[in-house]
């Protein structure tokens, strides 16, 4: 018998009462749990520097941010995964009494890394596309100074890039703007970076 027809297939009422136990993060779809690697000092200064600035400029609205830590559930195609930051704007839907997975993000960001860049940019932003609520996906490049903004616009998905520090991150749906300076605070670069195919190892 292979190893294919033994592999031990959950629900996904079993993965998240697995993960609410786990002291590590795991993405699931289609029955597989699929574990996450950690993330580097870029990583980290990026997220910390961006959730910093949404925060503060959401204070006094209706509206909440979120780090690597909430859990987002695409109802249409089924993926389970952890954006490194989500916000959402109204009143947030979550799936259930738990409250630590979100169903309605307005703003979703990934910060980049070599072993889930290629995934990022495409299977997982084909997941992420599915979400009603979502109008805006931004892509963070942590080896180089370049942000990708997506936009809904109708059907449509629409590009904008920036590389430049004194450029400014404009997230209209929220009413958001960040510098790249800001971004990128304390962040420094390689010289040369090599970057590698996306690698999720299930378990």
């Amino acid at each position: 018998m292979s190893s294919a027809a033994t592999k031990k297939r959950f629900t996904p009422q079993e993965y998240l009462a697995l993960e609410r136990k786990s002291e590590t993060r795991s993405e699931y779809y289609k029955g597989e749990i699929f574990a996450m690697s950690g993330a580097s000092r870029e990583h980290n200064l990026i997220s910390v520097n961006l959730l910093r600035d949404i925060g503060n400029q959401l204070e006094d609205r209706p509206c909440e941010a979120y780090t690597s830590d909430m859990r987002v559930s695409i109802e249409a195609t089924g993926l389970y995964t952890y954006p490194d930051v989500s916000v959402v704007c109204g009143e947030p839907r979550f799936q259930d009494s738990e409250v630590d997975t979100l169903l309605n993000p307005m703003v979703i960001v990934e910060v980049l890394s070599p072993t889930t860049e290629a995934y990022d940019r495409g299977v997982k932003f084909r997941h992420y596309r599915r979400i009603g609520s979502l109008r805006e996906f931004v892509l963070i490049s942590q080896d180089r100074m370049m942000v990708e903004r997506f936009t809904r616009q109708g059907n449509d998905w629409v590009l904008s890039d920036m590389t430049d520090p004194d450029q400014v991150l404009k997230l209209e749906s929220i009413g958001c703007q960040i510098p790249l300076g800001r971004i990128y605070a304390k962040v420094t670069f390689p010289e040369t970076g090599a970057t590698e195919e996306p690698n999720l190892h299930p378990v």
